[in-house]
């Protein structure tokens, strides 16, 4: 199968302006910032301020869902098709963020979409290394079929962090026998945690916020506790058996060397897929759709996927 590859030109002055922005405000913090520990608790009062900027729309319900041993948050928009589910992974580098800095990019996709989502608070660092992040965002995964949800209702959305994560859900729940979601959404997803090949890409250094050459050094965190061998990341696994899936990265962003990478692995294993190349947009710009026009655009694109991927019955 060739790869499936949409350029999607333009850049409205709104997205430049924003970029700017994050450039020079937010890139110091994230590309000098020691990595302790100390650090990594500092980082989670992200997720406290959100809110403030990232408010989901009036007439949405949210429910928490208490888990074993973490949580997750039913995200109902007004009218949303309760059949229809977008299990949602946040990301944050494994490290920050959380329910509150993602509800709003959650509510938009669920109500574009006519349908709900369940977003997971998995446990990450420092409290919890990579595998409880896998175990929890698969307990998950299981806990909504277990609650009655067909697979095929169901599809499972994530960015970033949480992108590796949406991969590495769906693998592992067909390698356990579990059926596969309806499809994948990946909005800049991190796929590759072996740091050599990406260390040479043109724009692992020029992100305009992400840091993402500091992975090697974040692995050692990530990693604890597992055996030593081949490392977790879903673009080295089989990918046979996995649903569509849908790819959106910014054209010089730098994990749009994961996009390319992924999306060639699942050329090779024969998954329909496609990646959108948005040009010169930031890291994620969906999640700041109410800022970037390009964002309300992206989201419009996957909430049509989740509608093409898990059709629901029309009603009587």
């Amino acid at each position: 199968m060739e790869r499936f590859i949409e350029h999607r030109p333009g850049t409205s002055r709104k997205a430049r302006r924003f970029a700017l922005f994050m450039k020079v405000f937010i890139r110091p913090v994230f590309f000098y910032s020691p990595l302790t520990r100390f650090m990594l608790r500092v980082a989670a009062v992200l997720d406290w301020g959100a809110p403030l900027l990232m408010r989901p729309a009036p007439g949405t319900r949210v429910e928490r869902v208490d888990l074993d041993g973490f949580h997750g948050e039913w995200i109902r928009p007004e009218g949303g098709d309760s059949g229809r589910v977008v299990l949602y992974l946040h990301g944050g580098g494994f490290f920050c963020c959380g329910l509150r800095t993602h509800r709003g990019l959650v509510a938009r996709i669920a109500s574009r979409a006519d349908a709900v989502a369940f977003s997971v608070a998995y446990r990450q660092l420092p409290r919890a290394p990579l595998s409880v992040s896998m175990a929890d965002a698969l307990s998950a995964y299981a806990w909504l079929l277990d609650q009655g949800f067909a697979p095929d209702d169901i599809v499972i959305a994530g960015d970033s962090a949480g992108g590796f994560l949406a991969f590495t859900t769906a693998l592992t729940a067909l390698e356990n026998g579990l059926p596969a979601p309806a499809g994948i959404v990946a909005l800049s997803p991190l796929v590759d945690l072996d740091h050599e090949g990406r260390a040479s890409y043109e724009f692992t250094r020029r992100d305009a916020y992400v840091p993402v050459h500091r992975l090697k050094k974040l692995n050692r965190l990530l990693l604890a506790g597992m055996d030593a061998g081949p490392l977790p990341s879903p673009c080295d696994r089989e990918l046979k058996g996995l649903p569509p899936v849908l790819i959106i990265a910014g054209s010089t962003e730098a994990l749009l060397y994961d996009a390319e990478l992924m999306t060639e692995r699942l050329a090779l294993a024969g998954v329909p897929h496609r990646l959108q190349v948005w040009e010169n947009q930031i890291h994620v710009f969906a999640a700041f759709a109410g800022a970037i026009p390009e964002g309300r655009q992206a989201i419009k694109e996957i909430a049509a996927f989740i509608r093409e991927t898990s059709p629901r019955p029309l009603a009587a």
